[in-house]
């Protein structure tokens, strides 16, 4: 039976993604008064709309999919040029983030990307639309990472982005692989601890140098250190009963990167056998609700594949045919 589990993923973190706009900037009592106790469960319009995060996620996959070979000297260029031409486009709309438009307006003017580059943001733009990192078959565990820093380090330059990013392909990864989510908390604190040492510097350069820091490996330790305790945060949340609450008090609001996959991750797991359910919970919450369930979206579709959705979700999203394309080039 062929594997739908790249496509899952992609529609996933766009039907997450469609279910959070509309709740991204209100209070919990309000959501719960517009859609009930178990939060938003229908995509909404024809077709329903996503935003930046689907959108961004998408230059990515087809940056990858250009591209000949996946090394720095390919892939930078082709990100450049994605990213910049959806920084222009009339569809760029969605209320996108300033710290991308910034850093594309900079791109487009041809500065180098680690000049470009916000330094010091570590926004959950960097990882929102990381996944097609984690669902590109054949690339072995450096590539993977070396392709989630580049291109999280094109618009947001602080080390918990690049951390971050590598972190959530990697969930997308194994989960494709076969993992249970339930084994994502011990894995992703595994990959942390071997790799909070090591920059790489043949995607990366001379990001690192900065004031006040002294040599790369202290510059990417600082990331890995905040991810690290954003997954205590997490280990610390599931030790405790649902309170069936905003995941956001226990784990963040996901405006920055480390948050928002720990808040998905949480939402994941609390719902690992309802992908349904994982996102109206993610979309329940006080903070960047999208980017929160887009990301959960990612995860609970590389872990259950097209069968994991309703039906009918996939003629009713917008981008449909171009998540299609890239998924069925994944599977």
């Amino acid at each position: 039976m062929t594997s739908t589990r790249a496509s899952g993923s992609l529609f996933g973190l766009a039907y997450g993604d469609a279910l959070g706009k509309p709740t991204e900037f209100l209070q919990i009592d309000e959501i719960v008064r517009r859609y009930g106790p178990t939060g938003p469960r229908r995509l909404d319009g024809d077709p329903a709309l996503v935003t930046d995060d689907t959108q961004m996620a998408l230059a990515v996959g087809w940056a990858l999919r250009e591209a000949p070979a996946a090394t720095s000297p390919v892939l930078e260029p082709l990100l450049r040029d994605r990213f910049v031409a959806w920084s222009v486009s009339p569809e760029n709309n969605r209320a996108p983030g300033m710290t991308c438009l910034r850093a594309c307006a900079a791109l487009s003017e041809g500065l180098p990307w680690q000049q470009a580059t916000v330094a010091g943001s570590k926004g959950c733009g960097a990882n929102m639309r990381v996944t097609p990192v984690g669902l590109v078959p054949g690339w072995d565990l450096d590539t993977l990472a070396g392709v989630a820093q580049l291109q999280a380090g094109l618009t947001h330059g602080h080390p918990t982005a690049l951390a971050a990013s590598e972190l959530t392909a990697y969930a997308v990864r194994v989960l494709r692989d076969g993992a249970a989510p339930a084994e994502l908390p011990a894995l992703l604190r595994a990959r942390a601890l071997d790799q909070r040492r090591t920059y790489r510097a043949e995607w990366l350069g001379d990001l690192w140098q900065r004031p006040g820091v002294s040599d790369p490996v202290e510059f990417i330790s600082r990331g890995w250190a905040e991810c690290l305790g954003a997954l205590d945060r997490l280990d610390a949340a599931l030790a405790e009963p649902d309170d069936r609450g905003d995941p956001c008090r226990a784990t963040g609001e996901g405006w920055i990167a480390e948050e928002a996959l720990a808040t998905a991750l949480l939402c994941t797991l609390r719902h690992a056998d309802d992908p349904v359910a994982a996102l109206a919970r993610a979309a329940t919450t006080s903070g960047d609700s999208d980017s929160i369930a887009a990301l959960a979206g990612a995860f609970l579709g590389a872990a259950h594949g097209m069968a994991g959705w309703p039906a009918g979700w996939a003629d009713q999203i917008e981008y449909a045919d171009q998540l299609a394309a890239l998924g069925a080039a994944w599977d």
